[in-house]
Order: structure tokens, then sequence, then C-alpha cells
């Protein structure tokens, strides 16, 4: 267990080196079948080996090309009801700068419109979502910067790669790593992506996560909710003896390890909590025969506690017969009539092959 102060004290970590592998392309395949083999390959893909040291590049304004889905079933495009989401709207965004792409999370700020996201290779995005009624138009306003470390350095220089997962807390981000299985704190409400990270305590059990199927999630709880103030962060697959999902509890009330039931073969690959307070999981499986699936799950809040092995009821999924991709980012806001909006984000792997969708849903219940 770890004592409720590891998220006000970070100490600082030693830096770990990591090898690396070019990831594969695949060619002379259908549309389909490429999208398949590329999925495959990139899930198990080493990232590119640490650049030498050197100053960080300044935070650069980006335009950002907004090209809107027709819909989010390929064979009608007029539904809008998948499960218990109502699909708002998508787009497909592409950049000309060359950091754009391999998006693993994003927060979604409570007007619905401003932003933070960050990619696996280390790099902060910062926007605004623009809106035609209620269905997103274009991204205004976005600008890039390397993520720092303590040094001052991009933190990718320190070897650290796979920033996966963003929680918050007000002005303070909390981003994880996964290959190295660490979580940094952001003061980001003072500094903005100038902000330089400060690793903090974590329990052991993080640091012996497997270092491709490691920390994927980040929540931090807010006051009035159970577990206020703690940090809750899940795996992507680090599993229990038993073949679950390994989570943990970090600072607050009752620090501690629990499971979340591992089900069809799928893994985390992000979270947020709905203003109720209940957990929704986003997760991913593929399947050379049968492709990527995607699918959400709601877990009480008030279920969550150290020792717990906890499921959910699931509320939508999806295959690659819908407008999908390797979707890794999740945040819910309030829309202006105060429904729940999910946001969700994807990986592109700055894959040619893939793309980089931002998808609206409205929640059926609150």
């Amino acid at each position: 267990m770890l004592p409720h102060r590891s998220l006000r004290r970070p100490t600082e970590v030693g830096t770990a080196g990591l090898a690396a592998a070019t990831r594969p392309k695949a060619s002379g395949l259908s549309r389909r079948s490429v999208a398949v083999l590329v999925l495959a390959l990139v899930f198990g893909t080493l990232p590119d080996a640490a650049p030498a040291q050197r100053a960080p590049d300044p935070p650069t304004s980006i335009d950002i090309e907004a090209q809107r889905l027709p819909g989010f079933d390929h064979t009608d495009s007029t539904r809008r009801q998948f499960g218990l989401l109502e699909f708002r709207g998508g787009l497909v965004l592409t950049a000309p700068f060359k950091h754009f792409g391999g998006l693993s999370a994003i927060r979604v700020q409570p007007d619905g419109a401003n932003f933070i996201a960050l990619t696996d290779k280390g790099w902060w995005l910062k926007g605004r979502i623009v809106y035609d009624g209620n269905r997103p138009s274009a991204i205004a306003d976005a600008q890039m910067a390397p993520i720092l470390g303590p040094d001052g350095l991009a933190l990718s220089s320190r070897g650290w790669y796979d920033t996966e997962s963003i929680a918050q807390d007000g002005g303070t981000l909390y981003v994880g790593i996964e290959r190295v299985n660490r979580i940094v704190r952001f003061d980001f409400g003072k500094d903005g992506v100038l902000a330089r990270g400060q690793p903090i305590d974590v329990p052991p059990g993080v640091r012996g996560l497997p270092n491709n199927k490691g920390l994927e999630s980040l929540v931090f709880v807010p006051r009035g909710l159970p577990l206020a103030g703690t940090l809750i962060a899940i795996s992507e697959r680090g599993l229990t003896r038993d073949g679950n999902l390994t989570a943990f509890l970090i600072g607050g009330p009752r620090p501690g390890t629990f499971a979340l039931r591992r089900t069809a073969d799928y893994d985390v690959s992000d979270a947020a909590l709905l203003p109720s307070g209940d957990l929704l999981v986003l997760e991913r499986k593929f399947s050379w025969t049968t492709g990527l699936f995607i699918r959400i799950r709601r877990i009480a809040l008030t279920d969550i506690q150290p020792g717990a092995l906890l499921d959910g009821r699931v509320l939508f999924e999806a295959d690659l017969g819908y407008a999908i991709d390797n979707l890794e980012g999740l945040s819910v806001h309030r829309g202006p009539n105060g429904e729940t909006v999910l946001t969700l984000v994807s990986d592109d792997n700055f894959s040619a092959l893939q793309r980089t969708l931002l998808l609206q849903f409205t929640l059926a219940e609150p």
C-alpha cells in the first residue's frame, strides 16, 4: 500500500533506457486486411529509440484539418443509437506537423470545447473543439509541445516513451507512462505546456507491470465522491494470477490494489468518471480473424475498494463495421443542455493506413 502523501510529495526517480525496433509496414492487401494487419503489428511494436538529449522544441501552433464523418455505421449513416450511446458526430483529423498523431489520451474541459491531449511519443496537444449545433465540426487554436521532465528537457529524452494516460485534478495533471510504468505530475494550471513533470511515488506493483501492457489509464477522483483524492490507475494487460486486470488506488483514503474481470480477451485503453461518479472503462481487443473491437463498461465507484474484483455492464460495443480505429482516449463532460457527452480519440500509430478520429456520443443515462 502507498501512504496518502504519495500524491502530495513526489520524489525524483531514475531514468530508464529502452530498446527500440522499427515499425513494420504492410502492403499488397485489401484495405480492410491492411487495417487488420497494421493494428496487429502496432500493438506489440516497440517505440523508436530515445534521441540524444538536447533543448526541447518550443510550443508550436499547428493547423488541423477536420473532415466530418458521414455517420458511425458504415452501412447506415442515418443511424444514431448504438447501445446506450447516441452518436453526435465525428471528425477525421490530419495535420502536416510531423509530431501530430498517436493520440493516446484526452481530457475535455467543462466548457466542452477546450481540451488537452497527449501523444504516445511524449507531446502535448491542446486546442478547442468547434461545434455546428451539437456536432463537432473543426479544431481551432491547436498547439503542440514536447512534454517536459523535471530537468526541463523533453520527457522522451529520458527514454520515457508511451505517455498513455491523463488524470486531471483542477490545474494539476498526472501522466502515466506505460513502458517504464511511472506517473509524472504537472502544474499545468500555472505553466501550461511548459510545465515540468515531477515523478511521484507509485506502489511496487506498478513498477512490476509488463512494460508493453502497463499503465494505460489514470483517473483522479474529485471532492464530493467516494474515494475523493485517489488516483485510480488501471493496467492495459497486467494480469493477476486469476487472469484479471490489475488496477491500483494511489493515495486517497483507502490505497491498495483491486482487479477488473477480464472477459472476451479485452484489454483496457482508458477510463473516465461520469458526473454521477461511476467509472467508464474503454476497452479494445484484436483478433486476426475478426479484427478490432471496442467496448465501454460502466463500474460503480462505490464498488471500488482494495481487494475487490469488479465487472461492469457493457454500454457500447463496436467492430470494424463502424467508424472506429485504435481508440485509446476517453473523456466525459456535461453538454450545454446537461447531457453527458463522451469524447473518444484514436491512436493512428503514425501510420498512413490508420486514422486519427475524434468521436462524440451522448450517454442515454446520466
